[in-house]
């Protein structure tokens, strides 16, 4: 008879401390990724792990994307984000992270069928357009027109732990169309241009160029070649596992908000310089280059020496220690819409020089600071015709679907509780007022003189 094989132990780390030695749990990864699980740690030392930036901190297990930053490794549900940008389109993209496959062909078909039904927005939200003051930032109207989606579609705005799949996914779906139609309506109101409303007879990325270069007189002339483009920076854009804006979204999430709450607060951390508004910085960083007449081999030279106080932006990344794979991609489709449409700009051959001195450059290859995917996605979107403080908008439309399948995910994962990090308290221990801070112009409230009970006079009723 066959013995059965006894299965291997769990691989455990053990940490020593004041005496007491206890088990970790290892935890690993499909990609062989290792984590150790300090879940009880508290419970068993009475101490917590202290980790600036979460640098070295797992706050979940997703099957989303992977992401490798010493080898410059980027998958989309397993599949490289190379092949997904060179033969996708974003909306099967989007598919594929929201509902962790790509669609065959009926359930494309019924997709973008939603899309287009979903496409326009309740008339009464363009009064909220319109109370908005001039040149407002369009990231600003972004935010607040999504979280206002609940009170419009309230369906899912309250947090039903049973709620059938079908509806989320219909949320989804809502949410991936309005935000197009919001966006583009957030960029007419910035530059005082009447809406454009979306085409049933447009594909999801035309469909937003129309809308936000057409008139209602005056239909955009799509080009192939940027609709492609526009595709592609989506598609780069679409999810980046446990960055800011998505840890924003699954923290606010874990409260059991609705989906509109949660990816407003994805907007609002997306806004950052430091975060989706790097692609606004770089091209204001090469505007700054050429109008100060300095070389590029000055302003390297500033950077370096200024100890940090002058920053480079769309070089380096909190992840990758190498070449982003997403900029390789963005250099090339660069180059084609720049070629395509006949662009001959100053900035371009600036970014260039940039990019070649600081990756000859000691300094910055010591680093890491290799070119991001904000280097090159500002040219692309300028050479198009999008400005700049649409640029974080762009990037927060690509994100969507991203934000959206992490909502998802962590909402139907039955480990998902409220997230509440700890801290160490470091102010003054327990201390009481000194007679001298006592305030002594406290007014003490007036006493109020009971009225006395009046008897009534003569027999009683009772």
């Amino acid at each position: 008879m066959a013995k059965t094989k006894t299965p291997p132990k769990p691989e455990v780390a053990q940490l020593t401390f004041r005496g007491q030695t206890i088990d970790l749990p290892v935890i690993i990864g499909t990609e062989n990724e290792i984590a150790f699980n300090i879940s009880n740690l508290r419970k068993q030392t009475g101490g917590v792990t202290l980790d600036y930036g979460y640098l070295n901190t797992g706050s979940c297990e997703s099957s989303i994307t992977y992401l490798d930053g010493e080898k410059g490794v980027l998958r989309y549900r397993g599949y490289p984000v190379e092949e997904l940008a060179a033969k996708s389109r974003f909306t099967e993209v989007a598919y594929l992270l929201i509902n962790g496959r790509m669609p065959d062909t009926k359930e494309r078909a019924g997709w973008s069928a939603l899309l287009n039904q979903h496409s326009m927005i309740h008339e009464d939200m363009s009064y909220f357009f319109r109370q908005f003051p001039e040149h407002a930032h369009p990231m600003a109207v972004l935010s607040a027109m999504v979280v206002s989606l609940s009170t419009f579609y309230p369906e899912l705005s309250q947090h039903r732990p049973n709620e059938p799949e079908e509806a989320i996914n219909f949320a989804a779906t809502r949410l991936m169309s309005k935000l197009r139609t919001i966006a583009a309506f957030s960029y007419k109101k910035s530059i005082g241009e009447p809406f454009v409303y979306p085409r049933h007879d447009l594909k999801y990325c035309a469909n937003f160029l129309n809308m936000m270069f057409g008139s209602p007189v005056c239909p955009y002339e799509i080009h192939p070649e940027v609709v492609k483009a526009l595709e592609v920076l989506l598609i780069l854009h679409a999810d980046h596992e446990q960055n800011c804006s998505t840890s924003a979204v699954r923290l606010v999430g874990s409260a059991r908000v609705n989906l509109y709450a949660s990816i407003s607060a994805g907007i609002c951390a997306l806004w950052g310089p430091l975060h989706g508004g790097a692609n606004q910085m770089v091209i204001e960083m090469l505007e700054d280059i050429i109008s100060s007449g300095k070389s590029v081999k000055e302003y390297v030279e500033d950077v370096k020496c200024s100890r940090g106080k002058t920053l480079l932006y769309g070089f380096g990344h909190r992840v990758y220690k190498t070449y982003d794979p997403r900029a390789k991609i963005i250099k090339k489709t660069c180059d084609r819409v720049l070629k395509t449409l006949k662009v001959n700009d100053r900035m371009l051959d600036v970014a260039l020089e940039l990019e070649a001195l600081a990756m000859q450059d000691e300094y910055f290859t010591s680093r890491n600071l290799y070119p991001n995917v904000d280097f090159y996605s500002g040219i692309i979107y300028r050479a198009i015709g999008i400005p700049k403080e649409m640029f974080t908008v762009m990037f927060a439309l690509g994100r969507l679907p991203g934000w959206i399948a992490q909502w998802k995910e962590a909402r139907e994962d039955p480990r998902f509780k409220l997230q509440r990090p700890r801290q160490i308290y470091t102010g003054p221990t327990k201390r009481h007022l000194l007679p001298e801070e006592v305030s002594t112009g406290l007014v003490k409230a007036p006493r109020v003189r009971r009225q006395p009970t009046i008897q009534p006079i003569g027999p009683s009723n009772s």
